[in-house]
């Protein structure tokens, strides 16, 4: 399941990486009203099922959810590519009866040493914590999604709660395959900026601040979308 807003330069790739995966059930697109010609995109390839839903990444998710027919979720941003593997590591995972999980992280190759050690940092933490946001591709059996009321309705941080309220049901597992992400807001923003800024707003999260409040600390990157606050 793929939330999308303006997402036309990155969504074909996302897509190019399900479309031969022997694992992938079925894949539901979820455009929360997109203008930069994603939707239009869409139209005319047959991989994805589109649906329509207001913006905001939890609204879009829950829509998804809704129609969605298999027995496991799994969320995938619209920027990023899902690991080869994917399928046979969540499986065996699932077996171990645990009530979700997420993957581990990399940056492409191609760009600098930093992203790698940020990418060390995620993994490094999810492994701890047992923890994970939207860009490990969180995946969670339907039933769990359901018991824990799916996602909230916020502007941020919406990941990291359903996580939360899943843990309460279950043990939560961090696969070692790795879902690809993209650069683009640690090079538009600075490596070390962006990573400061990410863990003060975890930080004030933990804290009890509002996600709305805090959302306004944490720009869009996306096309179209720059100067708008809610995602």
């Amino acid at each position: 399941m793929i939330p999308v807003l303006n997402e036309r330069a990155c969504l074909p790739a996302t897509l190019a990486a399900l479309e031969n995966a022997n694992w992938v059930h079925e894949v539901i697109v979820v455009d929360g009203g997109s203008t930069d010609g994603t939707r239009e995109w869409l139209a005319g390839q047959a991989l994805a099922r589109v649906v329509d839903s207001p913006a905001g990444k939890g609204r879009q998710l829950n829509a998804g959810a809704k129609v969605a027919t298999g027995d496991v979720l799994l969320f995938l941003h619209g920027d990023c590519l899902a690991p080869r593997e994917a399928g046979p590591q969540m499986r065996k995972a699932l077996e171990a009866r645990v009530v979700g999980g997420c993957f581990c992280v990399q940056f492409p190759d191609a760009r600098p040493l930093s992203l790698r050690l940020v990418a060390a940092g995620m993994n490094l933490r999810a492994r701890l914590t047992h923890t994970a946001t939207g860009d490990q591709a969180i995946f969670v059996r339907r039933e769990v999604f359901e018991r824990a009321g799916g996602f909230p309705d916020w502007p941020l941080f919406e990941d990291v709660e359903l996580v939360r309220r899943a843990k309460q049901l279950g043990e939560f597992a961090v696969v070692p395959a790795r879902v690809t992400l993209s650069p683009r807001r640690h090079l538009r923003g600075g490596v070390l900026r962006t990573v400061f800024l990410v863990y003060a707003l975890r930080l004030g999260f933990w804290a009890g601040l509002s996600p709305s409040l805090l959302k306004r600390w944490f720009a869009d990157v996306r096309p179209h979308l720059r100067s708008q606050i809610q995602e």
